[in-house]
């Protein structure tokens, strides 16, 4: 993590209200690509928050926070809660790095085993919403994250069982209809109401990280907060939350092959970055969770996904 520098400050000073000032900076963990820090703006005895996202020596840095830009503007006044936009610097042109000025948003993320019943309904419901998006101006279409060539067999994985898996995502993807994608929708970037839980029960206060924001299948979003909720909470939960996804009203590929397809690309995805993927979530507390853990938990995942397609 990267100091503010001040040239960042000038530029986030003259995007705040008249009077205004950053009195503290608070750094967030749990990302793994950008500097996240929480400004506390202060006025006359009040304060405001504003989360400050900024990417350092990250390659396609303007890229990513172009997209969030516009995801963010294209969400204002949909109901989805995302930030709030306040400026953005893609190129440096006034901070040291690239960066995002936006809203703060109220909760925190949850990752524990605890409650996990609960919050997978709501994190199917809130990415129902999500995909319900008409956007007048689509976003570009998703890039997939992996290669057939690419894929990290993990250490004592069933060999015949991963080979296989890789020859799935050699084939064409399926036919599909385009939704508005988070593309990394997933425990990590939802927030739930920070109070200890009420008879109310928990609800989701905020989605984050909208830079990856894209058009493609439905099935796409919902492997992949698949692949994470195997991984966190164990294959059962990824196995889940597809079915957790249609009982909330989304609707996803009609033939199984297709949707199994997508959560195999996912999965396989995701064997190239375990140790980025592990760190955060011992960094959050879950310390169990180290990097073989992880792996075995992908193998087992990948291998109940092959399973349904045999």
């Amino acid at each position: 993590m990267t100091r503010m520098g001040p040239l960042t400050l000038a530029w986030v000073s003259r995007h705040l209200e008249i009077g205004e000032r950053v009195v503290r900076t608070e750094v967030l963990h749990g990302g793994i690509t950008a500097d996240m820090r929480r400004l506390h703006v202060g006025m006359r005895g009040a304060t405001r928050g504003l989360v400050l996202r900024s990417f350092v020596n990250v390659e396609h840095a303007e890229d990513w926070l172009n997209r969030e830009a516009g995801a963010l503007t294209l969400l204002a006044g949909t109901g989805v809660p995302a930030p709030g936009l306040v400026a953005v610097d893609p190129t440096a042109a006034h901070c040291e790095y690239p960066s995002l000025l936006m809203t703060h948003l109220a909760g925190r993320v949850v990752l524990d085993d605890e409650g996990l019943e609960t919050r997978v309904p709501l994190l199917a419901r809130q990415l129902v919403a999500i995909h319900a998006v008409r956007p007048a101006v689509r976003p570009r279409d998703y890039v997939a994250w992996t290669t057939a060539d690419t894929v990290v067999v993990p250490k004592d994985a069933d060999a015949a069982v991963w080979a296989a898996a890789i020859e799935v995502i050699r084939m064409p993807a399926p036919p599909h209809e385009g939704r508005f994608l988070h593309r990394d929708f997933q425990p990590g970037n939802v927030l739930f109401d920070g109070e200890p839980p009420s008879s109310a029960g928990p609800r989701i206060t905020g989605v984050v990280d909208w830079a990856a924001a894209s058009w493609g299948p439905a099935d796409l979003d919902v492997a992949h907060c698949s692949t994470n909720l195997a991984l966190l909470h164990g294959p059962a939960w990824g196995l889940r939350f597809a079915e957790a996804y249609e009982e909330a009203g989304g609707v996803l590929a009609a033939a199984a092959s297709e949707r199994l397809y997508w959560r195999v690309r996912d999965g396989l995805a995701c064997s190239e970055e375990v140790r980025q993927v592990a760190q955060p979530w011992r960094e959050a507390g879950r310390t169990e969770l180290t990097t073989r853990a992880v792996e075995e938990r992908l193998d087992a995942y990948v291998t109940a996904l092959m399973g349904e397609l045999g």
